[in-house]
């Protein structure tokens, strides 16, 4: 399982052998991921994970299996997701674990938590593989999270198992991976329903589930088994997934030092005494895969998706282990021809399953880069790569540099931007828009001078005409303007920083995804560290003592 290293940091390094949380069983078109928690097998030892509640170590191995699902197994066209305790599906997130974590820990994973939700229903959509949820017993708060999740869900019928959202009357706390967005954004169930659901600690169980809207049908336990490979093998039918050969995740050749973290196309180089982490993604060397066998047959060491899973893995590593790293400096390197040529292998068989899988890995990437809660800078210098699908990066700071010209005493070129179709929709961000659409929201006639600009390579002054870089400095005042940028956010609040940043990066419409990220996020955020639910009388510390919680009894 993914786990606390020797020297304290989190792991997301994990594999079939090592899961100790989760069991998977293959069978055709069908695959049965069982939740079996080992209650001893949790990220610190301080509790137990009773009841099949989880912690990051859980959900570690559950973003694993995601993933593998959809490069190693397209063979497999329906996931059904179930708990493998008697009359128990999944009692959410462990209690203890949450009253005994950091506020930065607490944050940071349920931020991981809601990605991996929304990676199980872009898997539905996207990837075709449909997920089910077979509740077979209680599935509480985080437990009905991970079902809200799927597309379909069917509880057991046994008179005592329910569905609840139990953390504002038990806990002082709100469901915190999405369970009240879904309930009325996804599953459409009545407000004033939702609003006795959400209050109401015990559940709603069997037809009345269905009745609301909870759930999509009910089995007794006699027939439940049946009823869900019946659910199963519908859905499994109405899938395209292909069959044939997978690409196997191997192992990510990683090293990890002090001072950052370094892969085969992705290096992180930290200046702690500026909260600062260089973040450079090097572009396609050596011949790339033309077609899609040739990418199958390339694997998980073709760039477009080794470069995706290293950027992924970074990205996690950054949040948890360098929390006071707060400005992430975003770099490029490479040939800008030869990631023009990955970028046209991805658009000109985008109904290839393993083009769509690698297309689908970089938008959740991306956007799981756009919710890291940190200050992002892209410097475009001699020797970028920022084009296509690397050009999103310099699309998602909050702040680009382009040099203006080139740096005296080197061989190297003044740097270029190349914006392409893969800037126009390919990787849409959480509110539904492209990045280029999201920088000039309401400003339809620039967005026109950027898409009739597709293809070519921009210098500095006509990037900075077409609003696609905020400063484009020459070489002699390049140094000065960096470094006082980066000495000046270092030295602004961090809260309000990642409260100004997350406020701007999305513009437009409110989709159910920037609600879980933005207003549900930022008011479990608060609710957090509020004594009602984390103080020493809260309701987080309080639980299970059979002592009631103390509440201030204000409304602010």
């Amino acid at each position: 399982m993914g786990d606390m290293a020797d020297d304290g940091e989190i792991s997301f390094d994990t594999e079939a052998g090592r899961w100790r949380h989760w069991r998977l069983d293959l069978d055709g078109p069908t695959a049965t991921v069982t939740m079996a928690v080992d209650p001893e097998g949790g990220l610190r030892d301080d509790y137990e994970l009773k009841l099949n509640s989880y912690d990051l170590s859980v959900d570690i191995e559950l973003y694993d299996i995601v993933q593998r699902l959809r490069f190693e197994h397209p063979e497999v066209r329906v996931v059904v997701v179930t708990g493998g305790l008697d009359k128990v599906f999944c009692a959410g997130a462990n209690i203890q674990m949450l009253a005994g974590a950091t506020h930065n820990h607490k944050v940071n994973f349920c931020k991981f938590t809601n990605e991996t939700r929304n990676g199980i229903e872009d898997a539905t959509s996207t990837s075709r593989q449909v997920w089910l949820a077979a509740i077979n017993g209680t599935a509480a708060g985080g437990g009905y999270e991970l079902a809200l999740a799927c597309d379909e869900i069917i509880l057991i019928d046994d008179r005592s198992s329910t569905v609840s959202l139990p953390e504002v009357p038990l806990l002082g706390v709100l469901p915190g991976t999405g369970g009240l967005t879904r309930v009325v954004d996804k599953r459409k169930v009545r407000r004033d329903l939702a609003d006795v659901f959400a209050t109401r600690s015990e559940g709603v169980r069997g037809a009345q589930a269905v009745e609301w809207g909870l759930v999509d049908s009910v089995a007794p336990r006699s027939a439940f088994a049946e009823h869900v490979r019946e659910r199963a093998a519908a859905r499994a039918a109405a899938s395209d997934r292909p069959g044939g050969p997978g690409v196997t995740l191997t192992p990510l050749d990683r090293k990890v030092t002090a001072g950052g973290l370094a892969y085969r196309h992705v290096s992180v180089d930290i200046d702690r005494e500026l909260g600062a982490a260089h973040i450079v993604v090097r572009g396609p060397a050596g011949p790339q895969p033309s077609t899609p066998e040739e990418l199958v047959a390339a694997g998980a060491d073709g760039w477009a998706l080794a470069s995706c899973r290293e950027l992924d893995d970074a990205i996690l590593r950054m949040r948890f282990n360098e929390p006071e790293i707060g400005t992430w400096v975003l770099h490029t390197e490479g040939d800008r021809d030869a990631l023009a040529a990955v970028d046209d292998v991805l658009d000109e068989h985008s109904g290839h399953w393993l083009v769509r899988e690698i297309r689908a890995y970089w938008a959740r990437t991306l956007k799981r880069l756009d919710v890291s809660a940190r200050t992002l800078i892209a410097l475009i210098e001699p020797g970028s790569c920022f084009a296509g699908t690397l050009g999103e990066l310099a699309l998602a700071a909050d702040r680009s540099f382009m040099l203006d010209g080139t740096f005296e005493g080197r061989d190297l070129p003044a740097p270029a931007l190349t914006l392409t179709a893969a800037n126009d929709g390919r990787y849409p961000m959480g509110n539904g828009l492209s990045r280029l659409e999201s920088r000039f929201w309401g400003h339809d006639d620039a967005l026109a001078a950027c898409r009739a600009a597709f293809g070519k390579e921009l210098l500095a002054s006509e990037c900075l005409e077409l609003g696609l870089v905020t400063f484009a400095p020459d070489d002699i005042d390049w140094d000065d303007e960096i470094r006082v940028t980066l000495e000046e956010r270092a030295a602004f609040s961090p809260d309000a920083l990642t409260g100004l940043e997350a406020n701007l990066r999305f513009v437009g419409p409110e989709t159910a995804e920037t609600k879980i990220f933005a207003r549900l996020s930022a008011w479990q955020n608060w609710i957090f560290v509020r004594p009602n639910a984390s103080g020493p009388d809260g309701a987080l510390r309080r639980y299970g003592t059979g002592s009631r919680p103390s509440y201030d009894r204000k409304r602010v």
